[in-house]
């Protein structure tokens, strides 16, 4: 275990062997912290936060503070991280509310690049990005493999579906379907995100299937319901499009992105 004799590290904090802590460094006394993992220089790592294995929080990142919620009320909520994420510098990831849920939880191999935001009651899947000054608000979920564009925001509530990009600046208010590409102020589909889904190993068949759903929801002028009908009859059974007309059947109160 490496860590500076200027580190804080608080009694009741379980620091692997393995983890590394730099200059100026703050572990609360609820952190645990898994193998490999690294809390870089004047990072500060509070509550009940738990990270896996080869996390890597660079420095002035802040995570598992308090919400910025007017609601909260010293209640103990929670952060939940899995492994190899990067959380660069000034990224702010916080704790949940006990009307939210009560935790904040990230997947694994997730970049978080500078000054992003992950508010309360959030629910990040694996392998996302969200460059700089990408904040979410409180209850937004991201599938895996969504990438946000730097600037781009999202409404609390709102869910952004796998493999999803959106442009730089977008402002997302409404829910994003699977494997779309969105953007603008507000936001708006503007194709299928095929080079996501190449590189992520779909096949041609597959992103004929994505591409032909698309077709059907976003460009045929139709209801959403009768869409999904039409979507079902012509393509279901196909994983890829199950997940797509799944995501679409949760579609809330915000609506969807079309």
């Amino acid at each position: 275990m490496a860590i500076h004799p200027t580190a804080v590290v608080a009694p009741g904090a379980e620091v692997h062997p393995s983890c590394e802590v730099g200059p100026f460094a703050v572990i609360g006394p609820e952190v645990r912290l898994g193998a490999g993992t690294t809390v870089g220089a004047h990072a500060v790592v509070e509550g009940d936060t738990r990270l896996g294995e080869g996390n890597r929080v660079f420095p002035h990142a802040v995570l598992g503070q308090i919400p910025q919620d007017l609601k909260y009320r010293g209640e103990h909520t929670r952060l939940q991280i899995g492994h190899r994420n990067q959380f660069r510098e000034f990224v702010t990831v916080h704790l949940g509310t006990a009307g939210g849920g009560g935790v904040t939880r990230i997947g694994s191999d997730c970049l978080f690049m500078a000054n992003s935001h992950v508010a309360h009651d959030c629910t990040v899947g694996d392998r996302c990005i969200l460059a700089n000054s990408v904040p979410l608000a409180g209850h937004v979920t991201l599938e895996d493999h969504v990438i946000l564009g730097g600037l781009s925001g999202a409404h609390q509530f709102t869910r952004v579906g796998r493999f999803a990009f959106s442009a730089a600046g977008s402002v997302i208010v409404q829910d994003v379907a699977p494997y779309c590409m969105v953007q603008g102020d507000r936001a708006t589909v503007i194709g299928v995100n095929a080079t996501g889904l190449q590189r992520s190993g779909f096949t041609e068949e597959q992103i004929g299937r994505v591409k032909d759903g698309y077709r059907i929801v976003f460009r045929q002028k139709l209801g959403l319901r009768e869409a999904c009908e039409q979507l079902r009859a012509q393509h279901g059974g196909h994983p890829e499009i199950d997940h797509l007309l799944a995501f679409l059947d949760g579609v809330g109160e915000r609506g969807l992105v079309r």
